[in-house]
């Protein structure tokens, strides 16, 4: 299972791509509206790590993590994903796969965001919740 997101932002693609590889990129929109990022970590090199702490606003502490696979700037992330605290229940001990694919357009980049390798459609529609609402907050953070 898996689940797949397009969306136009307007900024240029290497500007999206820091968002996605930075600390700071990172904590500016991950998770949950209104709640902010507690930590992150980026090491954006084939083999390096990422780690992203956030909490949820029942109050719940999530945290992902995984290893980038692929990264060809500013056009291409590739990162395996897991849950290390949180998370969808059926995704626990599991590990899926994140693909980021920007494309310049006029006006900003095309962004296609794919997690694939995901357990059942519960699970898909969980982690599709989950994007959306991040990916909204980064959408927001590049309109004029």
């Amino acid at each position: 299972m898996g689940v797949t997101l397009v969306r136009r932002i307007r900024a240029r693609p290497e500007i999206v791509f820091d968002a996605f590889s930075t600390v700071e990129g990172l904590t500016s929109w991950w998770g949950p509206e209104d709640v902010p990022v507690i930590s992150a970590e980026a090491d954006v090199r084939i083999g390096g790590l990422f780690r992203v702490r956030f909490p949820t606003a029942d109050g719940r502490i999530h945290e992902c993590c995984g290893q980038f696979l692929e990264v060809r700037w500013p056009e291409l992330i590739v990162m395996s994903w897991r849950w290390t605290e949180g998370g969808e229940a059926a995704e626990q001990g599991r590990t899926s796969r994140v693909e980021l694919r920007l494309r310049p357009i006029d006006g900003g980049t095309e962004l296609t965001l794919l997690h694939a390798n995901l357990h059942g459609d519960a699970s898909a529609q969980s982690h599709a919740g989950g994007w959306e609402g991040a990916l909204q907050k980064l959408e927001r953070a590049y309109t004029a």
